[in-house]
């Protein structure tokens, strides 16, 4: 059981694990260790997670989640498993905790009188600028 949150709480038969070769500096060892880390999280089937939870993550990573509720974390910064793995899940848990908060609703306001009475005299100066800024036309005789 990993606890992300007071209310959330993963658990590990919803992370899937594996290892890949990753590029990058590590000379000969590169070539014969697979320390990347590529961790595979069921979003759409996750019992730990609450539904508001669970849309707004599924919305919130887009590219990273495959069509069927996959999220999927690459992890290849460190030169060890051990490292990208806990790296992984460092950002899975830091991502469900973006998640789970919820967004303030937006109250609509309307701008007051003096602000509309401000933006028209800003406007008329700009426009007076940009007029002072126009050549004079020369009328030959």
């Amino acid at each position: 059981m990993i606890i992300v949150t007071d209310t959330i709480i993963i658990n590990e038969n919803d992370l899937a694990w594996e290892f890949v070769r990753s590029s990058g500096p590590g000379g000969q060892n590169v070539n014969k260790v697979a320390t990347a880390v590529q961790l595979r999280f069921n979003v759409a089937n996750a019992q730990g997670l609450p539904d508001d939870v669970r849309t707004r993550l599924m919305r919130n990573e887009g590219k990273r989640v495959t069509a069927g509720g996959i999220l999927i974390i690459n992890a290849r910064r460190f030169r060890t498993q051990d490292r990208n793995r806990k790296d992984a899940l460092d950002r899975l848990i830091s991502i469900i905790r973006i998640a789970s908060y919820r967004p303030k609703k937006r109250v609509k306001t309307k701008p007051t009188p003096s602000s509309k009475i401000k933006r028209a005299k800003l406007k008329q100066h700009r426009s007076r600028v940009k007029d002072l800024r126009q050549h004079t036309k020369y009328v030959q005789d």
